[in-house]
């Protein structure tokens, strides 16, 4: 049967509630009555401080300007991660939004590399590599883009400008505490009574209630895909504190310790760290002393204690329920895929309720689908980090070095272990260069030479890397520092 949504409920405010309600006034133009009921007793997160590049696509297409946004919320340039003690104690590497030139064919960049024995981390043939590790962000002033960036953002702050925008736009605005969802005789959600006796009736509901899943997980009762096994951290301990000093690195960094990592992301007045761990190896408190050892600044909170499960549900849009963000599901947030998720399932609802058409089955099956596919292959890319350590020194390291993989990391691992092939999947936000990234920052080559690679003379294969390399390294010595680039951009 064919449905058509001419009110649409959005359950929970935060960055996911808001980001869908701005998408939703945004997109359908006044089709649809686009209301936000927010409880105290869902809460926000908050924590969310980092993304990858779609983020920006996300701001383009609801109308933020790039210089508001950052003005709102306190936000800072981010080009990647460095990952410190993940190979072992005192390595580090980068993954950033970067190419490492043409990636095709056996006589590509890094056969090259392997090939002449270069001792020199292959990032330092990466453009935001070495901006990244020389602290440097230039932006070109005719607008072309060299390099793709993200941003590091207050989340609460981010959601605020949200909430502001769309209800600008047209979006109703309930805060009330949510005591019974009524069903339809189908299955699906009829309206939310709330504890003063109002009752919201909707035709489309977008659980956005965070890790409560208060409509998909809890009156819907939809399965849970435990993850846990590959990914057994299951909480974090966050604390921001004051910035010091005026430099800012334009990455989130990423360190390996006994129990998990700890974060440390910059933003413009202040820098957030956590610490995420799992609870089979290290107990709460000493996860919460390891943190407050590494804040590089006084403490603006006392830390906040965060527990979660990694996974999804089994399906996300069931009946006349989407869920979006935490309510959907979690993956722990070592490369920044969050809001990523939430932006990506909102791209996938909007495809949907503006094509033109009233919407079937074909709908939900496909979006169900589609995301499945996502959170597993940005699981698959989150326990390669992992997998890949030489580390030893705990049980932790020792757990995940010898976990049995999934195939379809397996798989692929195995195609580049063998035959230097960099397989991808369909639906992975991470192409071909970030996959390399970790591979070559965990020290992780194929197992022999392509000999199609001899073709090009040692001498000759040697320049070629040296000049790009020299040519890298002198286009961001003329790059400004980040913080410089920043206070530009914000007047």
């Amino acid at each position: 049967m064919s449905q058509k949504f001419d009110r649409i409920v959005v359950v929970g405010g935060g960055s996911a509630g808001w980001m869908t309600a701005a998408a939703l006034v945004t997109g359908l133009k006044g089709r649809a009555i686009v209301e936000v009921v927010e409880s105290e007793e869902i809460g926000i997160v908050g924590v969310g401080e980092a993304t990858f590049p779609s983020i920006r696509d996300y701001n383009q297409l609801i109308g933020i300007d790039e210089r508001d946004f950052l003005r709102a919320t306190n936000g800072a340039y981010k080009l990647g991660a460095r990952f410190r003690d993940w190979l072992e104690p005192g390595k580090d590497y980068f993954h950033t939004f970067g190419e490492f030139g043409n990636l095709t064919g056996a006589q590509t960049l890094w056969a090259q590399h392997r090939r002449m024995g270069q001792t020199e981390p292959l990032g330092l043939q990466c453009l935001p590599t070495v901006m990244a590790m020389n602290g440097r962000f230039g932006l070109q002033e005719d607008g072309r883009e060299e390099f793709k960036y993200a941003y590091h953002f207050d989340a609460i702050q981010y959601g605020a400008l949200l909430r502001k925008l769309a209800m600008q736009r047209g979006a109703r605005h309930t805060q009330g505490r949510i005591v019974e969802v009524l069903r339809r005789p189908d299955g699906g959600v009829a309206a939310l009574q709330l504890d003063d006796g109002r009752r919201i009736e909707g035709d489309l509901f977008v659980d956005c209630s965070g890790f409560r899943s208060l409509l998909l997980g809890g009156a819907l009762s939809e399965p849970f895909v435990d993850f846990s096994h590959w990914l057994p951290v299951d909480r974090a301990w966050a604390c921001p504190c004051e910035r010091t000093g005026e430099e800012l690195t334009p990455y989130t960094q990423a360190t390996a310790l006994e129990g998990g990592w700890a974060w440390r992301i910059p933003l413009q007045n202040r820098t957030g760290h956590g610490h995420v761990f799992s609870s089979r190896f290290i107990d709460e408190d000493r996860a919460r002393e390891q943190l407050l050892a590494r804040l590089d600044g006084k403490p603006l909170v006392e830390p906040r204690l965060l527990r979660f499960t990694t996974g999804h549900h089994e399906r996300f849009w069931v009946h006349n329920v989407v869920a979006i963000g935490l309510s959907a599901g979690f993956l722990e947030p070592l490369e920044s895929t969050s809001i990523f998720l939430i932006q990506d399932g909102i791209f996938r609802l909007m495809s949907s309720l503006t094509a033109g058409r009233p919407l079937d089955a074909s709908d939900p099956a496909r979006f169900n689908e589609l995301v499945m596919r996502r959170f597993t292959r940005v699981r698959d890319f989150i326990i390669l980090h992992y997998h890949l350590t030489r580390r030893r020194d705990s049980e932790l390291w020792r757990y995940v070095a010898a976990m049995e993989l999934p195939e379809t990391l397996t798989f692929r691992m195995d195609l580049w272990r063998r035959f230097g092939v960099l397989h991808e999947y369909d639906e992975d936000p991470f192409y071909a260069p970030s996959w390399l990234a970790i591979y070559a920052g965990m020290d992780y080559w194929p197992e022999r030479h392509d000999p199609v690679c001899e073709e090009i003379p040692g001498e000759r294969a040697g320049r070629a890397l040296r000049s790009r390399q020299q040519a890298i390294a002198a286009s961001v010595e003329r790059m400004p520092l980040h913080h410089l680039t920043l206070q530009k951009m914000l007047g």
